[in-house]
C-alpha cells in the first residue's frame, strides 16, 4: 500500500472513531420536569411519569418506587438544597431501592451526585430489574449537612461519586434508608458526573495506523 493511501486511511479511521465516540457520549438524567413525588416510570422512555409529564426518550425506565422530588424553595416538598441541577431529584419512600432499567445497556462507567442523612448503596447489574451479575457496587456514607440552604433545605451537601466497570450494564439499584437519601445528575457512560468516555477503539486504531505511516515515512 502506498504511503499516501495509508495516511488517508488513518485519517478516515480517526474521523470514524471520533464519530463513534461522539455517538457514545454520556447521558445525564437531571429529573427536571418530573412531578413532585411522582413515580418517574417512563418519563425517560418515551412515556410519562405518574403525573403525566414526559421527558427525553433515552430508552430508560424506572420502578414505581423511584420518585421525583422538587425543592421546597421551588414549590415542592423536598427538604434539600444546593442540588447540582435545580430543582428536582430522585428519591424513594418504599422498598429497598429505586431501580433504573436501560434496555439497550451502557458501558464504561456510572456516576451521580447524592445527598444523605443516612448511608446507602448503588449496585450496577448486567441484567434488568436488578438481576444477573453485579458489575459494580458503590457504598454511600451519610453526609454532614451543617451547610446553608438555598435559602432552606436540610440535605444540602451534594457529593459526586462514580465507578468504572467492565461489561454491559442494564439496570441500577439506588438503595438505602427510605426518605433519607437523594440522587441527582445520574450519568450513564462516565465514571464521574461531568466525565468524558474513553476514546473509542476505532479512534485508537486510527492513531495506530498514523504511527505506522510515520514509521514508513522514516524508512523511505
Amino acid at each position: 500500500m502506498r504511503l499516501a493511501n495509508l495516511v488517508k486511511m488513518a485519517a478516515a479511521l480517526a474521523l470514524m472513531g471520533a464519530a463513534i465516540q461522539a455517538s457514545a457520549s454520556p447521558i445525564t438524567l437531571t429529573f427536571e420536569g418530573v412531578g413532585d413525588q411522582a413515580s418517574v416510570n417512563n418519563f425517560y422512555n418515551g412515556g410519562t411519569d405518574s403525573a403525566g409529564n414526559s421527558g427525553t426518550n433515552y430508552g430508560i425506565n424506572f420502578s414505581t418506587s423511584s420518585l421525583g422530588l422538587i425543592d421546597s424553595d421551588a414549590g415542592g416538598s423536598g427538604n434539600f438544597a444546593n442540588e447540582p441541577s435545580a430543582s428536582t431529584i430522585l428519591f424513594f419512600t418504599s422498598g429497598a431501592a429505586a431501580t433504573m432499567n436501560v434496555a439497550a445497556g451502557f458501558d464504561t462507567g456510572f456516576s451521580f451526585y447524592y445527598a444523605a442523612f443516612s448511608s446507602g448503596f448503588v449496585n450496577v447489574y448486567d441484567g434488568l430489574n436488578g438481576t444477573g451479575n453485579v458489575l459494580a457496587t458503590i457504598n454511600l456514607a451519610a453526609l454532614p449537612n451543617n451547610c446553608s440552604g438555598d435559602p432552606t433545605g436540610g440535605a444540602c451537601l451534594w457529593t459526586p461519586i462514580g465507578v468504572a466497570f467492565a461489561g454491559i450494564a442494564h439496570s441500577v439499584d439506588f438503595g438505602g434508608t427510605v426518605n433519607q437519601i437523594g440522587f441527582d445528575n445520574i450519568t450513564l457512560g462516565a465514571a464521574d458526573p461531568a466525565g468524558i468516555p474513553e476514546p473509542g477503539s476505532m479512534a485508537l486504531l486510527g492513531l495506530g495506523l498514523a504511527a505506522m505511516a510515520a514509521r514508513r515515512r522514516k524508512q523511505a
